[in-house]
């Protein structure tokens, strides 16, 4: 089926057969005219499924078709077509990257005659819709495909969102159907992945899942405590927790001499362990094998460790973010190391599949949980080792097949300021209903009302970002332009803001803040409790004043990640269980054996309420989203506390006033998502939230961060039985 100059780079490549995923969507894009994903693990050729049929295509063309492929990395644009370099030239097909590292010059010869393969991201394809203007429609009026890579990156963000919208622009722009080939990680829910990739209907988008064997997993998970510091030496200062050193140096001597990748939960980490490592080499006269990678870093490092981990000669490892968790090509690794509770369990699928990647290989993991010394008193993450237990619980769950399922359902007002801005920008001018039109009744917008619409429309104009002429169109004001003008307007996202802790005069330093803040909630920071008494989003500071509370947990729910409702469930079956859990090291079984004593001590299978002193502890064994709704919907009742992961800690409460809000709140059939949002002081998490009306603003958020109809029927299975 595929043109014989692409059979004989395959031959030539030493291909003896091709993969699952390649056989089944070589036959449905050449013989098949609708969207298309591609769903399989890392390294197995999913790129080569989607290209070696639409090179076919291209190549049998004789009208100059067009390929369009999105990528979430400038870096992944520039690796993946390295491979596929002699074939496009072979074909005669020119490929262009287009980012903001590839010269004027070779993006004009594209402009001259746009046709072969375009490589881009998000925000380049943002800025190549609006400079384009009018003439857009000529330019792509030959594209056949627009090809997606790692969708999964992209669902359930703004960019995700940003990137729906473009398509949908383009579509419009060019007057027919460009029909969408998605590449992306096996999900849990893969139809929920299609009605991303064609909103309205996901139905008609045909899945192709990799049915590879199944792979062999070899996990190891060691459990440590951390102890006060008790040992001097020239690698320890005051500073560092002793735990860490303990890890740096089982990494140093295990890791050596082989590639694999490390993920620690933050980029401070990252840089210690690279820098503790790289000293451990040099003080003991050994080549450095250690390198790190994180999106702060230069584009040069970071390609330096990219090219380590390429090469075969001489080991490497990398010390990353989630930078190296995507489908840049960085060669086989023999194992991968996490730091900590992975952020999700379809994120620990994606590292994982970094390594065993050549034929008859197994998947390595190797993790490492750190748990403090038990203070007194202590409350229930820490006595039932929660961090220990939720790394568990999602190694388990990826054992077993199960993903976090896909949700793609938010408003993302913020990016719809930005792409209304845009639009705008694109067509110079536009009539009211024409926008309405593009964005939302048939865009990617389609959950917003008429009224909401209306409302942001005179919100920007109350801002002099727009202005209506007497005709009835809607033009760009200067404000309005100056934005658009600017280069950091292409991108919908932004990094997490840090807010400034004070209390009183004295300031604690600073952090993001991630989970929903009122005045009177609290938050743990610098190893304490603290009660917000007064908060400022404009200018990003919260005053705070001590409070009690007990022991301060170390483990913060998810990190920020937010835990799905199903890994705690899981987390739950494990303290209530007596079945061992094999891949423990010793200290991990010691930890797990504390944690089941503690669980079966505090009743927690036949209770969900515990009475500590004054407060009172939900164990409900919900996820973020459900735990964050139910601490607002209780503060709303006068019943002050905050999410702690595993519990809800509620302070100065009784038993009996908690249980009669529960019931409440489990029967109050008016109560909305919007209605608890309006209360929460730091909605502004996106890029142009604060250019979002009040009520709008409450919409998008509550979409994205709460989840009233889950909290009522946890409460009625939990509470109210």
């Amino acid at each position: 089926m595929l043109d014989p100059r692409i059979q004989n780079w395959i031959w030539s490549a030493g291909w003896t057969e091709l993969r699952d995923a390649q056989d089944r969507a070589i036959r449905a894009i050449l013989h098949g005219s609708g969207d298309l994903i591609i769903a399989a693990s890392t390294a197995a050729g999913k790129t080569e499924a989607a290209f070696l049929p639409i090179l076919t295509r291209l190549g049998e063309s004789d009208n100059n078709s067009l390929v369009l492929y999105v990528s979430p990395l400038k870096a992944l644009i520039n690796d993946q077509w390295r491979r596929l370099d002699d074939l496009t030239e072979q074909l005669g097909i020119p490929v262009t990257p287009w980012h903001g590292d590839i010269s004027q010059s070779r993006k004009s010869r594209f402009l001259k005659k746009p046709f072969g393969c375009l490589l881009i991201t998000p925000e380049s394809l943002e800025a190549f819709v609006m400079r384009n203007g009018h003439g857009l429609a000529a330019l792509l009026a030959k594209l056949e495909f627009i090809v997606v890579d790692e969708i999964h990156a992209f669902i359930g963000t703004e960019r995700g969102k940003q990137l729906q919208s473009l398509m949908h622009r383009i579509e419009t722009a060019v007057g027919h159907t460009v029909r969408r080939i998605g590449l992306s990680a096996t999900l849990g829910d893969m139809r929920g992945a299609a009605e991303f990739f064609r909103p309205g209907h996901g139905p008609e988008v045909f899945v192709i899942e990799s049915k590879a064997a199944h792979q062999e997993l070899k996990v190891l998970v060691k459990g440590l405590v951390e102890v006060p510091q008790l040992e001097t030496s020239p690698e320890i200062d005051c500073g560092i927790q002793v735990a860490k050193v303990v890890i740096a140096r089982h990494m140093f001597e295990t890791l050596r001499g082989t590639s694999n990748l490390v993920f620690p939960n933050s980029r401070g980490s990252v840089e210690f362990y690279a820098d503790f490592l790289r000293q451990m080499s040099e003080e003991r006269g050994c080549p450095n094998e250690f390198w790190l990678h994180h999106g702060n870093l230069s584009k040069e490092i970071r390609e330096e460790t990219e090219a380590a981990l390429k090469q075969t000669e001489l080991p490497a490892t990398a010390i990353c973010t989630s930078t190296l968790e995507l489908g840049i090509d960085i060669g086989p690794v023999k194992s991968v190391v996490q730091i900590g509770p992975p952020p999700s369990v379809a994120s620990l699928r994606q590292r994982l599949g970094r390594s065993g990647r050549r034929k008859g290989e197994a998947m390595v993991l190797c993790a490492y949980c750190v748990e403090d010394e038990l203070s007194d008193p202590a409350g229930p993450s820490e006595l039932l080792r929660e961090g220990l237990i939720c790394t568990t619980a999602m190694i388990r769950l990826l054992a077993g097949g199960w993903y976090e399922p896909v949700h793609a359902n938010q408003i993302h007002g913020s990016t719809l300021v930005q792409q209304l801005l845009s639009t705008l920008s694109q067509y110079g001018a536009a009539r009211v209903q024409a926008l309405w039109d593009i964005l939302c009744g048939r865009g990617a917008f389609g959950g917003l009302t008429k009224e909401q619409y209306l409302s942001l429309l005179r919100t920007l104009g109350q801002k002099e970002i727009i202005f209506q002429d007497p005709t009835g169109l809607l033009l760009l004001a200067p404000k309005g332009e100056q934005i658009t003008a600017h280069y950091s307007f292409y991108a919908a996202f932004s990094t997490d803001e840090e807010y400034r802790i004070v209390t009183g005069s004295h300031s604690l330093g600073s952090m993001p803040i991630t989970r929903p803040l009122t005045t009177g909630s609290f938050i743990i920071f610098a190893g304490r409790r603290w009660e917000v008494v007064e908060f400022s989003q404009q200018e990003k500071f919260v005053d705070v004043r001590p409070s009690k509370g007990g022991s301060v947990p170390k483990f913060d729910g998810g990190m920020g990640f937010g835990i799905h409702d199903r890994v705690r469930k899981e987390m739950r079956e494990i303290l209530r269980s007596s079945e061992p859990v094999p891949f423990l090291d010793a200290g991990g079984q010691r930890l797990l054996q504390e944690a089941r004593k503690n669980y079966a001590r505090m009743g927690l299978d036949s209770t969900w309420l515990l009475n500590m002193g004054n407060d009172v502890h939900l164990m409900l064994w919900c996820g973020d989203k459900v735990a964050d709704t139910l601490v607002l919907a209780l503060q709303a009742r006068g019943v002050f506390g905050g999410n702690e992961g595993l519990s809800i800690h509620l302070r100065n409460s009784s038993e009996d006033s908690v249980k009669r809000a529960l019931s409440e709140i489990a029967s109050d059939a008016d109560l909305t998502a919007k209605q608890l949002a309006s209360a929460v002081q730091n909605k502004v998490r996106e890029k142009w939230d604060e250019l979002l009306p009040a009520d709008l603003l409450d919409a998008s958020y509550a979409s994205a961060c709460l989840d009233v109809a889950g909290m009522q029927q946890m409460l009625k299975e939990t509470v109210c039985k």
